[in-house]
């Protein structure tokens, strides 16, 4: 079918404006995706798990490493009960090769993800490292904010958290109930350029 020529006038140029806003949707889910150690896109929401968490931390955040101990217990508690543990990395600084590092120096035992535009990091709704945000498998967002209440301002640290916000949002969020929002602001290191 051949077109008249005033068809082809209009409608070339929405077709080319078209395509060229998909051009851009696909640059801009280019730079926002979650990438492995291998530098390849990643779907950690492409699983069996009821739940989703993502602790977001830095190799060089002394607040983020002081954690590690309290991630391998959230992970042993709640791991089998179909929770996905998820390390995310919000720096393009940090290479894999010191990631990998860091995940075997401080026996983090769940995988980890780059997010080098910070892009899921604005998602998550965090602003420091550690901080953490748990997703049901579909994406929907059901808490984000501080491990706990160890910290109540840099270089002061209780010797034991009394308020274990992440632990008691996934207990809540198993049961399908909602998590109330964290008591305070997560003290740790901030990711730039995140809003």
């Amino acid at each position: 079918m051949i077109l008249p020529p005033t068809v082809l006038t209009v409608a070339l140029p929405t077709l080319l404006a078209f395509n060229g806003l998909l051009g851009r949707m696909h640059f801009a889910a280019d730079e926002g995706r979650l990438l492995d150690l291998d530098g390849r896109a990643a779907n950690p929401f492409n699983c069996n798990a009821k739940l989703v968490a993502f602790i977001f931390v830095r190799t060089d955040c002394p607040i983020s490493n002081s954690y590690a101990p309290e991630i391998r217990r959230l992970h042993e508690r709640f791991a089998k009960d179909g929770v996905a543990f998820w390390l995310v990395y919000p720096s393009e600084d940090e290479l894999p090769a010191t990631i990998r590092r860091h995940l075997s120096e401080f026996s983090f035992p769940c995988g980890a993800l780059r997010d080098p535009r910070r892009v899921f990091a604005q998602r998550s709704k965090v602003q420091v490292t550690p901080e953490a945000a748990i997703f049901r498998p579909d994406g929907t967002l059901v808490y984000s904010g501080r491990i706990d209440d160890r910290y109540a301002d840099f270089g002061k640290a209780k010797p034991e958290a009394s308020h274990h916000e992440l632990a008691e949002a996934l207990a809540l969020a198993l049961e399908g109930k909602s998590a109330p929002p964290a008591a305070g602001p997560a003290i740790g290191c901030f990711i730039e350029d995140v809003k």
